[in-house]
């Protein structure tokens, strides 16, 4: 049996049989100069009249090119969380399949798997955050069918050592995502080149983090085309709209800004845990490669409430394995940085 074949066994057998809904235009192949299928208003007085196209194809050409993959290896949804549910309904039946997480991790995937009525199983990471692949392969479940994997992780910060990360993808007997959306602030390549050569992973990239789009909604999928395929047929008809599509289309041909972006904002990141490393109330800084910071500090709360009253949103950790007295920062702009360290310096007197 080919190693598709095996894990095209983790898939629902309703979702193996799903037909899925398709558009008498999605059908159509030539150049439709009168669109009389789809129950639209004819006047187009603002252009949005028309339903989107629903598998994005040229955003998809474009990013294809930009990632060095193939159009049927994308998948574009209404931000990563859709994919993240979309996978959850694919590959795990409600009261009886589980889900597989590192701890601490992106809220998400356990929401996710809960909304689903999927089973959630733990692996501790270590006190660096690091995940050891041995570990998790021996706490894994017969009935886990997807490892979801942060990388760099949320909320600490780190990048997973690519030879624990490869491991688990060949020795894990389920789906195998690598959530990246914090990968352009990191040293490490992204995953998406492997996935010709495994059947088994799912690379997750987002538009709202590094492209600063988090308000149009839009994040990436990649693996081998017949995960796509259940991924569109699963999804619903037009999830992503038509000003998202010819907006982010436009953005795309503005790369070498986000890079200037992205410089600055690790620029930011240096500075400001090397300064977090100064007060003594800090006990440790961790280590990140995305664009936050996970740091512990004394009287957390306290300098949590502070700084929320003062109008300066942070997150607390605390609730979060291994995060007890944890703040995590985001790196904003130079200015804003700047009135943050000077709040965190009188706090910290």
């Amino acid at each position: 049996m080919s190693e598709k074949n095996i894990y095209q066994k983790l898939v629902r057998e309703n979702i193996r049989n799903l037909k899925p809904y398709s558009s008498a235009r999605h059908e159509f192949t030539g150049v439709a100069n009168i669109q009389l299928d789809a129950n639209e208003n004819p006047f187009q007085y603002h252009g949005y009249n028309r339903y989107p196209d629903p598998l994005q194809n040229k955003l998809k050409e474009k990013i294809g090119q930009m990632k060095g993959i193939s159009t049927d290896s994308i998948f574009l949804g209404n931000g990563s969380d859709e994919a993240i549910d979309i996978l959850t309904r694919i590959f795990c039946t409600p009261g009886r399949d589980a889900i597989h997480i590192p701890v601490p991790t992106y809220g998400m995937y356990r929401v996710s798997a809960d909304i689903n009525d999927v089973g959630v199983n733990t692996t501790f990471l270590d006190e660096n955050f690091e995940l050891k692949s041995e570990d998790i392969l021996n706490n894994a479940k017969p009935n886990d069918h997807i490892l979801w994997l942060c990388n760099p992780n949320n909320p600490s910060g780190n990048i997973q050592d690519p030879q624990e990360v490869m491991s688990l993808l060949e020795h894990f007997r389920g789906i195998v995502v690598v959530d990246e959306a914090y990968i352009d602030y990191s040293s490490e390549p992204s995953m998406i080149s492997l996935i010709a050569d495994h059947a088994n992973l799912v690379v997750l990239q987002t538009f709202s983090k590094a492209w600063g789009l988090a308000g149009m909604r839009i994040g990436m999928a990649f693996a081998q085309p017949w995960i796509i395929d259940y991924m569109n047929a699963v999804k619903p008809p037009y999830n992503v709209n038509s000003y998202t599509q010819a907006y982010v289309l436009k953005e795309l041909d503005d790369a070498e800004n986000i890079r200037r972006e992205v410089s600055v904002i690790l620029q930011e990141r240096e500075k400001l845990a090397e300064f977090l490393k100064s007060l003594d109330a800090v006990q440790k800084v961790y280590p990140s490669e995305a664009n936050f910071i996970l740091f512990k500090i004394k009287n957390s709360q306290f300098i949590f409430e502070e700084l929320r009253e003062a109008g300066i949103v942070i997150r607390n950790r605390n609730h979060e394995p291994g995060c007890e007295d944890c703040l995590r920062v985001t790196i904003g702009t130079p200015e804003e940085n700047e009135i943050l360290k000077k709040h965190l310096k009188n706090l910290t007197k």
